[in-house]
């Protein structure tokens, strides 16, 4: 018991005591497609639809999953059997 309470102590020491790091970690865009694209002559463009950052991109993801979800969910018998609508009734 006594070991497990020092053991615990010390993981907490040790993560309060990580310092942050000095520069934000750059996403996929940023180390590797942007290099590739200035390699080949390519440069940034401003997006056509500009969503901003993070927040907005994601509300946008779910609402496109939860529209999805809902259509598959309705459509279910048909894409799983291969029938219609019309054709559940007449039996």
């Amino acid at each position: 018991m006594k070991r497990r309470i020092i053991m615990i102590s010390a993981l907490l020491w040790s993560v309060a005591t990580v310092s942050p790091a000095a520069e934000p970690w750059l996403g996929i865009d940023e180390t590797v497609v942007q290099k590739i694209a200035r390699e080949h002559g390519r440069e940034a463009r401003k997006p056509l639809i500009d969503t901003g950052e993070g927040d907005i991109q994601l509300f946008v993801f779910l609402l496109a999953g939860a529209v999805g979800g809902f259509a598959a969910g309705y459509c279910w018998r048909a894409l799983l059997d291969g029938r219609k609508k019309d054709d559940r009734t007449k039996e």
